[in-house]
């Protein structure tokens, strides 16, 4: 037993030494009579000015990319987070489907030449909750390649922003996608329900099948970062309660995010994105309810999508976050009209 918590811990410090962590979680809870939740956290060293947006139906978007942008439609009205008033993170749009940034400093975007059809990362989230209902139809579409991603710097910083992209929808189904070597690498399948960021996806996989033999009883890695938190989420969220009953699959999903958070107030040097969780959020793919939790506010609020007018000519709303406002229960009536905002481009 001793030779084995020796090797366990060997194990432990060799991933947290050799794996580089970043911000933020990201995890599905698939239960029973079709509940699908989605919950995910916002990790940075400084705050990320956010807002709560509504979106209709039939606005005209431009992918921000120069002359040779995508443009589209929106076919599906949205309720996002914005970060810096100029990208969408996250989000779930009216057929249930849920998207969220979260970042990936392995992430390389092939070159942009201006001669391509180009979308900028601000818009990638946006351009799937506009356009899909499913995480198939997005797959389907988004493997054409039909248009390149490209990046650029976080506001006041001289760092780029290297994300990459997970979606899920109401039946359960998840995707991840990532610019890896400079291609797009698209991982689909329902089983992909926990992300976080650092390694690639594909070696998370590799870490979580390692740990999944080491009961969570005996032993679960718990620092802040990524290689860790991927394993914790993906133990809690298959041994947390599997019930149809929203408060308390709610609750439970909360709890998980909430596990896999960093504490308020902790910095990493070099590293900004090891650092104080700002945010979490919880989709609710079954009952159409998106739950908001700023750590610097007291409670969690919640807007419910079927109450919303999604309708074509419907008025863009913002509910203000950047100040720390505080909310209570449902905050539908807290929105006020707006103006959108133009995504970070060229």
């Amino acid at each position: 037993m001793k030779k084995l918590f020796v090797f366990l811990v060997c194990m432990l410090m060799n991933m947290v030494l050799n794996t580089e962590a970043m911000a933020c979680t990201r995890v599905v809870y698939q239960g029973p009579e079709s509940t699908i939740i989605t919950a995910r956290s916002m990790d940075w060293k400084d705050e990320i000015p956010a807002g709560m947006w509504i979106f209709p139906r039939g606005m005209q978007r431009n992918g921000e990319a120069g002359p040779n942008s995508i443009k589209w439609k929106s076919r599906y009205g949205s309720l996002v987070i914005s970060s810096f008033e100029n990208s969408t993170v996250d989000g779930m749009n009216e057929k249930g489907l849920a998207a969220n940034l979260l970042w990936l400093a392995e992430s390389e975007y092939p070159p942009y030449d201006l001669k391509q059809k180009g979308v900028t990362i601000a818009a990638w989230a946006q351009y799937v909750l506009d356009n899909f209902a499913t995480v198939k139809e997005a797959v389907r579409e988004l493997k054409k390649e039909k248009f390149m991603v490209f990046s650029d710097v976080i506001p006041g910083t001289d760092m780029l922003s290297t994300l990459h992209l997970s979606i899920s929808d109401a039946t359960g189904d998840n995707a991840i996608f990532e610019y890896i070597g400079r291609k797009l690498v698209i991982h689909h399948d329902r089983t992909y329900n926990v992300m976080t960021n650092s390694p690639v996806f594909s070696k998370q996989l590799a870490l979580n099948d390692y740990w999944s033999g080491i009961p969570g009883t005996v032993m679960l890695p718990g620092t802040n970062r990524a290689a860790d938190r991927f394993v914790r989420a993906s133990y809690y969220i298959r041994t947390i309660r599997q019930t149809s009953d929203p408060r308390i699959a709610v609750a439970g999903v909360f709890s998980v995010i909430r596990n896999c958070s960093v504490p308020y107030g902790i910095s990493t040097k070099d590293q900004p994105n090891i650092s104080s969780t700002r945010w979490r959020a919880v989709s609710d793919q079954k009952n159409l309810v998106y739950y908001f939790e700023n750590v610097l506010t007291p409670n969690v609020f919640w807007v419910n999508l079927k109450k919303i007018d999604f309708s074509e000519n419907a008025p863009v709303k913002k509910l203000s976050l950047e100040k720390n406002e505080i909310y209570a229960g449902d905050a539908l009536d807290s929105f006020r009209n707006a103006n959108p905002f133009k995504f970070q481009g060229l």
